[in-house]
């Protein structure tokens, strides 16, 4: 009987730990699943003829290399959102487009890359478009 018992705890605590083996590695393979995909979601892509005047202006000045309006234009964008593609630490910078009638920056920004591609986005950082020129 105790050969019996002693068997049966070992199935017990073999399946036991497994299932939570399993249960863990579905957990980890999920998250995974979920940055990959934020890493890999394919932008929409904006006309820069279609965006507001405001945000042509804003291009204008990051291509002349400034002056800008705002302080806090050229500062690093650091991705936290994962939306645009993964980068390296300083690689893409945002700039604020102007929005009339407000006081503040507002929420619409371009964001640059490195070797010059543009992202727009009119809801501070929750969509972003690639702009085409």
């Amino acid at each position: 009987m105790t050969y019996a018992r002693n068997f049966f705890i070992s199935l017990l605590l073999m399946f036991g730990l497994f299932g939570n083996a399993q249960a863990w590695d579905h957990g980890r393979s999920h998250h995974h699943q979920h940055d990959h995909a934020a890493q890999t979601a394919v932008l929409s892509e904006v006309w820069l003829a279609s965006l507001p005047p405001e945000a042509r202006d804003t291009l204008r000045l990051i291509k002349q290399g400034g002056s800008f309006p705002y302080p806090r234009d050229g500062v690093v964008f650091s991705n936290r959102e994962r939306i645009l593609p993964k980068q390296h630490k300083g690689y893409y910078h945002e700039y604020t487009v102007k929005t009339p009638g407000i006081s503040h920056r507002g929420a619409r920004r371009i964001v640059s890359g490195v070797v010059g591609e543009y992202y727009y986005t009119g809801d501070h950082y929750q969509s972003f478009q690639r702009i085409k020129e």
